[in-house]
């Protein structure tokens, strides 16, 4: 059996990884800071541009 590695993250996961509430990584992804896709009324952040946008913050 085969698992597929999972390639977006949920905004939940995203704000608990940055020990942020869910507002703040959805103020994030209006002002185009983190890149999201809508998926049917959730946002999805894919992995690589999660780990795009840490880049970019510890680069500040």
């Amino acid at each position: 059996m085969t698992t597929k590695k999972q390639e977006y993250y949920l905004v939940e996961e995203v704000a608990q990884k940055l020990r942020v509430s869910n507002m703040t990584i959805y103020r994030y992804i209006k002002a185009s800071k983190l890149q999201a896709h809508k998926i049917g009324k959730e946002f999805r952040i894919k992995i690589s541009d999660f780990d795009k946008f840490i880049d970019s913050v510890r680069s500040k």
